[in-house]
């Protein structure tokens, strides 16, 4: 595997190692110049919170360069890791650069201000905390932001994705939301994926620079939507988590570790997502009496129960579900198939 060469002398003559909380990462690729500021917490901001910041200009064609661009990441505190598209560099693709240090080290350029990163170009990505943080950092930017794209990668409620977006817009801010589908060292690899909704001219635009955090999906003009896939696709995944750390304090107590445990759980659930294509087909069809599904009644969850109790461990867990189905049984329809906790889960 080969090592990074060092950035080109034009590229990196202004490296300095300060305390700023503000960093810029630079590469260069083909005819455009791609930089990145990580903006990291600091007494300014009033909560923990990381931003970063792209910026997207012309630069010069390098030769040789044609369109070859290799993914270029830092891994720290932000949800995402940039990552930065390189012509002249061969990066292997299991390196992580762990602080920004590293990536001043490699060519980064100190900013003062998260207003001098604005400044810096017409793309702002911010990756931050929560809502709340993203209103701290670009509020007092208002005023400077007239005529620049905006693509928020925060998590965050539709409602509130929606808000800052009419935020943009009296801004004069072209907007963009972002949902990533991904933990950091998946960014740039393959698996990794993000969601978009929101200005469709601002998603074409950046398209191929949004493609080097990994696949990604457009879900049309309102800029709520990609917020509610990812806060849903996150439901399904903390749900699933907490059922194997169930699993895992039910065996404990039989002398049974964690990645003891883990290794019997991880294939056994992945098979069992191969369901979820069957109960979606069940689902839309609306008819919970169709042949060869798991009924509700034999579905019934009370033996896990008893067996957690047993164990001397929380059942909170499995009861959740458990609920879900009861509700089910008892207006009277055990007979139907599994899938018909949906109407539970449904009820407000």
């Amino acid at each position: 595997m080969r090592s990074v060469p060092q950035l080109p002398r034009e590229a990196s003559a202004a490296l300095s190692e300060t305390p700023s909380s503000v960093r810029e990462y630079s590469t260069f690729g083909g005819t455009w110049r791609y930089t990145s500021r990580c903006i990291s917490p600091s007494s300014s901001i009033s909560r923990r919170c990381w931003i970063s910041i792209f910026s997207l200009t012309p630069g010069r064609p390098r030769r040789s360069s044609a369109n070859r661009r290799v993914p270029w990441w830092c891994n720290s505190q932000d949800r995402v890791a940039p990552s930065l598209p390189s012509a002249l560099h061969d990066v292997p693709t299991k390196s992580k650069y762990q602080t920004a240090s590293d990536l001043v080290a490699r060519g980064a350029i100190s900013a003062g201000t998260a207003g001098d990163a604005v400044r810096a170009g017409q793309l702002i990505i911010v990756c931050l905390l929560d809502h709340a943080s993203v209103h701290d950092v670009l509020d007092p930017l208002a005023d400077e932001l007239a005529g620049r794209t905006l693509i928020n990668v925060t998590t965050m409620s539709p409602a509130q994705a929606r808000e800052v977006a009419a935020w943009a817009a009296d801004a004069g801010v072209g907007y963009l939301s972002g949902g990533i589908m991904a933990v950091p060292a998946m960014i740039g690899q393959p698996g990794s994926g993000l969601l978009y909704s929101g200005s469709a001219a601002a998603f074409d635009r950046h398209k191929p620079l949004l493609e080097l955090w990994g696949s990604i999906t457009y879900f049309g003009a309102d800029p709520g939507l990609a917020p509610l896939y990812d806060l849903a696709l996150l439901a399904g995944m903390y749900v699933m988590f907490a059922g194997f750390m169930h699993g895992a304090a039910m065996v404990a107590p039989a002398g049974v570790t964690a990645g003891e445990f883990a290794a019997m759980a991880a294939p056994w659930l992945t098979a069992m997502t191969e369901g979820f294509q069957g109960f979606a087909t069940v689902i839309d069809g609306g008819d919970y009496t169709v042949d060869g599904q798991q009924s509700l009644e034999f579905s019934d969850l009370g033996d896990i129960l008893t067996a957690s109790s047993d164990q001397g461990i929380s059942t909170d867990v499995v009861a959740m579900v458990q609920r879900l189905i009861r509700r089910q049984i008892d207006a009277g329809h055990g007979k139907d198939g599994f899938a018909r906790i949906m109407e539970s889960i449904r009820a407000a």
